[in-house]
């Protein structure tokens, strides 16, 4: 696919910058196209058009920004097959998760959207006070790679919901879905100017967007490294910016969980989107006495998934999204070896059969000591530890001892056990016995350094409102 337009002010446009970004297939390491890196002439075009069509976004009734994200869906739900084979083309996810949790983990953003605006108080009554829910004005949204519907379809919807216009920039590695986006939202009755996408590198495209002195909001999710260094650019025009960074999650497996379960229910979750998520519990904590135990049922549980194809159906593990993670992911596989963890499964170098591609060995540490790298730092890849502890009070403390905390998970048998622990664990989700979120809007996002502010549902929405107070 060759992405050389930019979509501003309803109207698909040659852009102002020129250079070609070469996209690339990971699992072949063959070039696909390639999309235009715009320019901050493009990024000034698009903030324009946003800023001029704010009062209009800021107009629309209720129904009408329910009749927009009801045609979204309609339009997403007829090309699903089209974003899945760009998402599985350009980032190497397998066809099966493209097409299921990649496509519907996007569309489940509107929907979950629509059903909040149906009971939503924009105007609350308390006395003589009125508060106003009023939206915040024009935003910058700037998302990344590894979910590429995802985390573009969740501010989306929340910025339609709130009345408010936007700039869109995905990653330039992934561009592919954010162009389908775009073609579904051209046939909606959105006015134009409100949803508006340009393309290009962060350093680019990205910190213009964080400068501009006409962007009330900067909406990002990616590395905690760029989101510090947005925060930074943004400070200097007082805008809101709203951050989902890094992880570094730990799952908590109790002596009264069924073992082997909980265990392949730890590996699945963490290995699910070849490890590439800023959720996943890369540090699965095990009493110390069942430490061997689990460690074979994790390799059972990994040896079980295929390494490969993407097109082929029965392909758990694609291959890593691009070479520079790839090499990333290696070199902290070798870290581990190096520092004395013990490798139970994996190791570097791809696996048996696939000389091309960027792919990995998944890869299991055991016995591993939370302050060694591996167990610090976000591989972002197939990789995890598995680290002993003598009791509860102990597990909660290598789970809290962490710069990350953005999610994290609990197994065990007795849910009122779970609970209490959930409230120690410094992370913005708890997950208690269940493999995903579910459907429900819950809030996503974390504490510490992966990021502030929340997105999904009704907290999703509040994101891009301002509160003001009326007093008669």
């Amino acid at each position: 696919m060759d992405i050389d337009k930019f979509y501003i002010n309803g109207e698909f446009i040659t852009p102002d910058g020129d250079e070609k970004i070469d996209l690339i297939n990971p699992s072949t390491e063959e070039i696909i196209g390639y999309v235009v890196s715009g320019s901050k002439k493009d990024v000034d075009a698009a903030v324009a058009s946003a800023k001029n069509s704010f009062e209009i976004a800021s107009k629309l009734s209720i129904e009408e920004r329910k009749k927009i994200l009801s045609e979204i869906i309609e339009g997403m739900e007829s090309r699903r097959q089209e974003f899945a084979d760009a998402i599985s083309e350009e980032m190497g996810a397998p066809k099966k998760i493209s097409y299921g949790a990649q496509f519907g983990s996007g569309t489940i953003h509107f929907k979950n959207t629509l059903t909040v605006l149906e009971t939503f108080d924009f105007d609350e009554k308390h006395d003589n006070i009125t508060l106003n829910k009023l939206p915040i004005g024009p935003v910058g949204m700037i998302t990344p790679w590894n979910w590429p519907l995802n985390q573009m379809c969740t501010k989306v919807a929340s910025a339609i919901a709130a009345g408010t216009s936007f700039v869109i920039k995905p990653s330039e590695i992934t561009p592919g879905a954010a162009h389908l986006l775009a073609e579904v939202v051209d046939k909606t009755s959105l006015p134009k100017g409100v949803f508006n996408l340009i393309h290009g590198r962060g350093d680019i495209v990205g910190r213009a967007m964080s400068q501009h002195e006409d962007l009330e909001m900067i909406s990002f999710t990616g590395s905690t490294r760029a989101g510090i260094d947005i925060q930074k650019h943004a400070a200097d025009n007082i805008k809101r910016v709203s951050l989902e960074l890094g992880g570094k999650s730990p799952n908590i497996i109790l002596e009264d969980a069924d073992l082997e379960k909980a265990v392949e229910m730890g590996i699945k979750q963490c290995f699910f989107n070849t490890g590439q998520s800023c959720s996943s519990p890369t540090r699965m904590l095990i009493p110390e006495n069942l430490i061997k135990e689990a460690t074979e049922y994790a390799c059972n549980a990994t040896q079980k998934m295929k390494t490969g194809d993407p097109n082929n159906e029965e392909t758990f593990l694609g291959p890593i999204s691009n070479k520079t993670q790839f090499e990333k992911v290696q070199a902290l596989i070798q870290k581990g070896i190096d520092e004395g963890a013990e490798l139970a499964l994996g190791g570097v170098d791809r696996p048996d059969g696939l000389d091309k591609g960027f792919y990995v060995k998944p890869t299991i540490f055991t016995n591993v000591k939370n302050e060694m790298q591996i167990a610090q730092e976000e591989i972002f890849g197939p990789v995890i530890c598995l680290i002993p502890y003598k009791d509860i009070d102990e597990a909660v403390e290598i789970a809290n001892d962490t710069p990350y905390g953005l999610s994290s998970m609990v197994s065990c048998s007795d849910i009122d056990k779970g609970h209490e622990i959930a409230k120690r664990i410094r992370a913005g989700q708890v997950i208690v016995n269940r493999i995903s979120r579910g459907d429900y809007p819950a809030p996503f996002g974390g504490f510490k350094m992966s990021g502030n502010g929340r997105e999904h549902g009704t907290f999703g929405l509040e994101e891009y409102l301002e509160v003001q107070a009326v007093i008669t």
